[in-house]
């Protein structure tokens, strides 16, 4: 028993302050949030008719943005229709507003051919994927492309070309030929020198410049767009918008394709005819759209790029192919922004400077010293020398909560915030309310004239279930907090229960077996623990609390 208990007590230190070494040691710590690093906070809120996947889309397309360029630790939510992007360490305003600004505004646009470029997002391979990363677009059943009824004259390669605002909708079934993601170029010129990537495949190329800095494509122009997986497409001028389609875009499993994306097309000029009129440019492989591939663009992107095989379609459009069920969902919910897509204007720029930042810090770090400072006092007053071991408590508990955020700050992009140090101040009660069970119960199996060591294992066995049901009342209503708020109430929820949970840890495997320990000793045999006497004729153990002996 007694091994048991030095196993325990060793074991939780080393976890507590090995870990706190090695966070140092690595030069690792929790990262911080807005408020206590400086940074800018932006408030978009949705103008017009919008829906909720496109606004969903938004919140998506923005945290994506943000992540491709390395700012640490992001907030991005939604507090009811506004999305609210906090950028911690970001200084320049204008870069910041840029970053967030997105359209939802989907595009469909032909794949065209390039000197250069053999055929944009196809590669030797057919069997992997034109586009969302590796995956192949097929369309079955009906087309995933749509082109505005009074669409402008458009120009592509072979020459000019207007869409008829009317075309044949004759019901058709169409298969998609698999397409294969290009290998990783950066291709934004014709006549830039070319490369041979293994297989045949020819790509173009420009030194110094990436897939995901290629320039913005206007709807109305030909240009060279990114597409997930890493490939690049050369496409000609949009023929329509995401408008075309409904927006009850479903991703299913369809019989002999695997997933795929079922959507209905709007009737009449606004879809179907817009439809049709691309698909049959594309069905039959005209100049402007000569390799039979329809792009799906959202904001600058290539989601997916379907190759047609047939010119009409009527009612819905059937997208097959070597989906993955997250692939094809992240496709029906673009399809179902595209239909209405969101339009975001700026509410408000809150700029936190980082000298304000640092100042929080402080105030917080103050604040937290000596709310812990004057409780430990009190502990040592009132309970004497057991009131020095809540402080080195303190410290494993500070030790594996600064572990843990640190590494969740690392793995998970956790940030500490001002809420969160608050919520962190606060489960200093909590973890102290553990000990004062505990120690009060320690007396009251005292004054019963046990011995200490009696005293100690029949005093936790009934402080833990007090010390567990009191731990689980804070867990639940951190938990209610974080599920049901937003914003710094969530961050004040989420740290105070995690203290919560530690404290639960600390008092199994770090109170318990100390106290126990001590206790067996001869030292604290003798002591008047808390200002009452050990007895020396200890109790049958089997009577109860307080009962005569």
């Amino acid at each position: 028993m007694q091994k048991k208990l030095v196993y325990q007590l060793v074991a939780i230190l080393v976890l507590a302050f090995g870990g706190l070494f090695a966070t140092l040691a690595f030069g690792e710590g929790p990262s911080l949030g807005l408020d206590l690093q400086g940074g800018i906070s932006i408030t978009q809120q949705p103008v017009g008719a919008f829906n909720t996947s496109s606004l969903d889309l938004a919140v998506e397309r923005i945290r994506e943005r943000v992540d491709s360029l390395g700012v640490a630790e992001p907030e991005i939510l939604r507090q009811g229709d506004a999305i609210v992007v906090n950028l911690p360490g970001v200084k320049n305003q204008e870069k910041a507003e840029e970053l967030v600004k997105v359209t939802g505004q989907v595009y469909l646009r032909p794949v065209l051919t390039d000197a250069q470029v053999n055929i944009a997002c196809v590669t030797s391979d057919p069997k992997k994927s034109a586009s969302t990363d590796a995956t192949t677009t097929t369309v079955a059943g009906a087309s995933t492309t749509t082109a505005a009824s009074d669409a402008p004259t458009t120009t592509a390669a072979g020459g000019p070309s207007r869409l008829p605002s009317t075309a044949n909708t004759t019901p058709t079934t169409i298969d998609a030929t698999p397409t294969a993601a290009a290998a990783p170029t950066t291709t934004v010129a014709s006549d830039a020198p070319t490369t041979t990537a293994p297989g045949g495949a020819t790509t173009t190329t420009v030194a110094g410049d990436t897939t995901g800095t290629l320039p913005a494509v206007p709807p109305e122009e030909t240009g060279f767009l990114p597409a997930r997986g890493g490939s690049i497409c050369k496409v000609g001028p949009a023929g329509g918008t995401g408008e075309v389609f409904q927006d009850d875009a479903t991703a299913r499993i369809l019989s002999g394709s695997g997933w795929g994306v079922t959507v209905s097309l709007r009737g009449g000029s606004k879809g179907e005819d817009v439809w049709n009129v691309l698909a049959s440019e594309c069905f039959n492989a005209t100049a402007t759209c000569p390799t039979r591939q329809l792009a799906i663009e959202l904001d600058g992107e290539v989601i997916s790029a379907p190759t047609v095989q047939q010119p009409n379609f009527t009612g819905s459009v059937q997208i097959t192919g070597s989906f993955s069920e997250s692939e094809a969902r992240n496709l029906a919910r673009v399809l179902n922004s595209g239909s209405l897509p969101v339009k975001l204007e700026t509410q408000a720029v809150q700029t936190v400077s980082p000298t304000l930042g640092k100042d929080s810090l402080r105030a917080a770090w103050i604040a937290g010293l000596v709310g812990v400072g004057l409780v430990l006092i009190f502990m040592i007053l009132y309970y004497k020398l057991l009131g020095a071991l809540v402080g080195i408590g303190l410290l494993v508990s500070g030790a594996l909560i600064w572990t843990t955020i640190s590494f969740l700050s690392k793995t998970q992009g956790l940030a500490l915030s001002l809420a969160g140090i608050a919520g962190l101040i606060v489960s200093v009660g909590v973890t102290v309310d553990s000990y004062v069970v505990f120690f009060e119960r320690l007396k009251d199996e005292l004054r019963a004239g046990r011995s200490m060591r009696n005293s100690a294992q029949r005093g936790f066995a009934g402080a833990w279930h007090t010390i567990v049901v009191a731990d689980m009342v804070s867990l639940i209503g951190a938990g209610v907090l974080w599920y049901l708020t937003v914003g710094s109430v969530r961050g004040f929820a989420f740290f105070l229960g995690l203290s919560t949970f530690i404290d639960l840890v600390v008092a199994y495997f770090f109170t318990r077996p100390t106290i126990l320990l001590l206790a067996r000793t001869d030292w604290m045999s003798r002591q008047k623990v808390m200002g009452i006497g050990v007895s020396e004729k200890p109790v049958a153990t089997g009577a109860p609390a307080g009962a005569p002996t």
